[in-house]
């Protein structure tokens, strides 16, 4: 299996046309200060890494950093890296601006040994693990399956005033994903949905082999 970090993972969606976040990957503090500035504060800062999964609970992860912290919030990200798994692979730190808020999707791919791929949707964040309110469908989706995706789950209503052309939108591009490329599993989550549009906010790319 080949584990893409965040970046590449987002890299790969907007090669399919699915909204990312500005970012970048710090290589040094001083780096990090710099495309902090480019970007626009406050900025939400992440190890980078692909052996790190869950970055929330290894402390590799801060949100609304000003001006002022930038480096310290560097040095403190590299130093729980290293705690937490001391022989992980690090890139540096991804700096990347904070979205504005909105409702957290999870879009994914899971491969089945006996069915294939296949596209999953739900409520993201907290939602997946606690609700388990997701739906799959089988590649290739129509527009009409990943309509019915929207429509079946449980939690249905809190995507109201979000933007469904764009979650249905990117439902489809994730399909078209999951036929062309050799991935094992993919999830964004959150994808943040919003009046108008949408954004991957996180995302994870494992490809077969």
């Amino acid at each position: 299996m080949k584990i893409l970090t965040e970046h590449e993972s987002k890299k790969l969606l907007a090669e399919y046309g699915i909204p990312v976040t500005r970012e970048a990957v710090a290589r040094s503090r001083e780096d990090a200060i710099l495309l902090a500035r480019e970007i626009g504060f406050p900025v939400a800062m992440k190890i980078s890494s692909p052996d790190i999964a869950h970055k929330n609970a290894a402390g590799c992860v801060l949100l609304d950093v000003g001006k002022p912290d930038v480096g310290a919030a560097y040095n403190t990200l590299a130093e729980n890296a290293k705690k937490h798994a001391p022989d992980a692979r690090i890139d540096g730190v991804l700096v990347q601006e904070m979205v504005p808020r909105g409702t957290e999707i999870v879009i994914g791919i899971k491969c089945d040994s006996q069915f294939g791929h296949a596209v999953m949707f739900g409520l993201g964040g907290v939602f997946v693990e606690v609700l388990d309110d997701v739906s799959f469908r089988i590649v290739p989706l129509t527009k009409q399956d990943a309509i019915e995706m929207t429509e079946e789950i449980r939690g249905r209503s809190i995507l109201a005033g979000c933007d469904v052309g764009a979650i249905v939108d990117t439902i489809l591009k994730v399909s078209e994903m999951a036929a062309k490329e050799k991935i094992f599993e993919l999830d964004i989550n959150p994808l943040i949905a919003c009046e108008r549009g949408v954004v991957a906010v996180d995302a994870r790319v494992i490809f077969k082999g």
